[in-house]
């Protein structure tokens, strides 16, 4: 096995501070602390002995929600994760299947449903030490290797092969056997081949209307990054060369202002009014993890910031009951679009609405996961200590060489550029701690030394009592080059948008028996604000608002951009705007406007064209 260059930590040795601990509690307030009590597939599962849904979505949602639990010590989230957990536990098979199908549709099961509740159950030891979890993976994963050798992967499973890797490689570190290498490569030779596909696959061209593949399903897409970083453990190839350059690819033609790709199915251009998948989102985060653990390129933790603070928090409504399927750069409705002017390739005219499972239902259930594992990889340990990943509030306690270290991130960051932290050991230690400097700073200066941006700046001492080492970050406010000639506003990690003031519509009604009732309902939103608006200034002052009980509030954003714009003739049709204006002039004189950050909006203008007027 390959060493990886950091290992993340557990949530018996992190806890969340500040405005993510509050994230963190609004996420279990919401959708996501509810949906075994009120949506039939989590609550009424064959995973736990009921009749509806029984492959991806209680794993899903337990991939989240059970460090959710254990990261805010709720007892009674903590019990009803444990109920899951026992129910899938009690109801493996004899001979290690462990989803709850008959045997006789075993040979039709797609295993994709394996792969994810082995993964759910090794975060569920390593939050609890359960002494049943790895018996159980030994023999589900045993299993899979003879089912897998007389049915070969397909569909899901085929796609997202290297997902078992994850609970394969855990298994492996502890008790390492030749059949568990054996299962490795059989995955690797039966799965989906992202090196060859991405020589050769044609990404130049977006998807034709209802054009649908897992070639470059976006969810698939986002999973993959990480394929080869962790196969990589096991043959010492350079996984993270291929990440770099399947990520490169990705962008060239699919691009969003954030960092992300469009994707509603598939990969679908560069057009600011295209989605992309909340999953998409959930997905591309945990495989920069991933990458940062195994590779350790600073780069990862840069798109990591990037998708957290922006694409995220832009998915789900402030108090998080209700998330979009897909979200959109330029977003100036949220209603309900009729068949002929759906801009979207393969989803429908929902499923850019906020609700409990617009367009279809795995984004209800995965986008549990971000947010936790999020909190969880902002320190992990390194070769000789600790690696400090994003400067987000947290606190950890681990033990380093016999000694107890306290390490705590006192921050208002992405919303503040400067943070501190303190070091605290119960005796003397040698010990490296490395910071992680964003690539998209200007300049930055740790304990008043400069540091280099995308890099780790490394500190090696003796720490003795409490030490607190300031960090601060220099970001320039750029208006950044985006297709169609428009221009995005970018500081540092945060994208920041003209937000679009909204009327609510709350739509409560029952469809295929689920029931959506205020506040798990769906929600509409249309614009009682002009919009259409360019730029015309490169001018840009910064204001700091208090981070409320709401850290990515629409009302009350912690920080602000003003500027001047002009308005522009912009064309719309159902609720969406085109691609771009019909005209690039001004149509009045200069206004003073604020932008506020991407993830503090539910209707937005993000990309938008310059226009050269006097000021």
């Amino acid at each position: 096995m390959q060493a990886r260059k950091f290992v993340p930590l557990t949530t018996k040795e992190l806890r969340p501070q500040g405005w993510l601990k509050r994230q963190l509690e609004i996420q279990a307030e919401g959708l996501s602390g509810h949906l075994d009590l009120i949506w039939p597939d989590i609550r009424d599962s064959k995973w736990i002995g009921g009749d509806k849904e029984g492959w991806e979505r209680v794993p899903y949602w337990l991939d989240g929600f059970i460090p959710l639990a254990y990261l805010l010590e709720d007892e009674d989230l903590i019990k009803r994760a444990g109920k899951y957990i026992d129910a899938i536990l009690d109801r493996q098979e004899e001979d290690g299947w462990v989803c709850p199908c008959g045997k006789d549709e075993r040979n039709t099961y797609d295993v994709w449903a394996v792969f994810l509740i082995c993964k759910v159950l090794v975060l569920y030891h390593d939050c609890t030490g359960d002494e049943r979890i790895e018996p159980a993976v030994y023999r589900a994963m045993k299993n899979l290797l003879d089912h897998i050798t007389h049915n070969t992967l397909f569909n899901w499973g085929a796609a997202r092969w290297y997902e078992c890797l994850i609970p394969l490689l855990w298994l492996y570190e502890r008790r390492p056997e030749e059949w568990m290498l054996q299962l490795m490569y059989v995955l690797d030779a039966e799965g989906l081949d992202y090196e060859k596909l991405y020589e050769h696959f044609d990404f130049e061209h977006p998807a034709a209307d209802k054009y649908w593949t897992q070639l470059n399903h976006v969810v698939n897409t986002a999973m993959a990054l990480k394929s080869r970083a962790l196969m990589s453990l096991v043959t010492g190839e350079d996984g993270n060369v291929f990440a770099r350059k399947m990520y490169q690819k990705i962008m060239k033609y699919n691009s969003m202002a954030t960092g992300h790709f469009t994707g509603d199915e598939c990969l679908s251009g560069d057009s600011p009014v295209q989605g992309s998948e909340c999953c998409s989102v959930a997905e591309a985060m945990y495989s920069c993890e991933v990458l940062l653990s195994a590779a350790g390129d600073s780069f990862w933790g840069d798109l990591l910031e990037k998708e957290a603070f922006n694409c995220l928090p832009a998915t789900t409504t402030p108090d998080m009951w209700a998330h979009q399927y897909v979200q959109m750069t330029n977003q100036i409705s949220c209603s309900r679009i009729p068949e002929e002017g759906v801009p979207f390739n393969s989803n429908g005219g929902e499923a850019h609405m906020f609700g409990l499972e617009p367009n279809f239902g795995c984004c209800t259930a995965n986008f549990n996961q971000a947010w936790p594992k999020f909190a969880l990889s902002a320190l992990m340990r390194s070769g000789e200590g600790l690696a400090v990943i994003s400067m987000v509030p947290v606190q950890a306690k681990v033990i380093h060489d016999g000694a107890e270290v306290n390490l705590q991130i006192v921050s208002e960051y992405p919303f503040r550029d400067e943070a501190v932290i303190e070091v605290t050991t119960d005796r003397p230690v040698s010990m490296e701690l490395l910071i992680r400097i964003p690539g998209f700073a200007k300049e930055a200066f740790v304990d008043g030394e400069k540091a280099e941006p995308e890099s780790f700046y490394r500190i090696y001492r003796t720490w003795e009592g409490s030490t607190r080492i300031p960090v601060r970050f220099v970001f320039d406010t750029l208006l950044t080059d985006r297709p169609f000639g428009a221009k995005a506003v970018v500081r540092g990690p945060l994208v920041f948008s003209l937000p679009v003031e909204a009327q609510c519509r709350i739509l409560e009604y029952t469809r295929d028996g689920v029931e959506r009732k205020a506040p798990y309902c769906d929600y509409e939103f249309t614009p009682v604000s002009d919009w259409n608006y360019g730029f015309c200034s490169d001018s840009f002052e910064i204001s700091h608002g208090k981070i409320g009980d709401y850290p990515f509030s629409v009302e009350e954003p912690p920080v602000c951009l003003k500027t001047k714009m002009v308005k522009v003739p912009w064309e719309e049709k159902y609720g969406v705007c085109a691609v771009e204006p019909s005209e690039r002039k001004a149509l009045d004189e200069p206004e003073e406007k604020v932008l506020q950050p991407y993830g503090c909006t539910n209707l937005r203008m993000t990309e938008m064209p310059y226009i050269a007027v006097e000021l």
